[in-house]
């Protein structure tokens, strides 16, 4: 069975850090491109960050240079650092597959809340 495992969400101000965790069960890890994923009250989910199995990072204008996505695939786990926080990044954050490449697939964990003040 799938299942996916966020953590390291918390309050912080803006301009704060916070590093969060994802650990995947159920799937063939090291060969799967996975993402993180936010989504804000009466928002719809958004794509935040992208890593391929190799390693190649891809991420959404409003983060690009202050958040960092990592893999260990030895752990069955990606990272998500966040640098620089703002309020507007306030949202549940969710670990998945990278969607765009497996569309049907449609398994969430619980998230993890993330929220900044100002």
């Amino acid at each position: 069975q799938v299942h996916f495992v966020e953590s390291g969400g918390g309050l912080v101000q803006a301009g704060g850090s916070l590093k969060l965790s994802c650990a995947a069960s159920g799937i063939t890890f090291r060969v799967t491109a996975m993402a993180y994923y936010r989504q804000a009250p009466g928002n719809q989910r958004e794509l935040v960050a992208t890593i391929t199995s190799g390693g190649t990072t891809g991420y959404a204008d409003s983060v690009k240079g202050r958040f960092t996505i990592s893999r260990d695939n030895a752990r069955n786990t990606v990272y998500l650092q966040m640098n620089s926080l703002k309020p507007e990044d306030t949202a549940i954050y969710y670990c998945n597959k990278d969607r765009r490449l497996y569309p049907s697939f449609n398994i969430w964990g619980q998230g993890t809340q993330v929220t900044v003040s100002s």
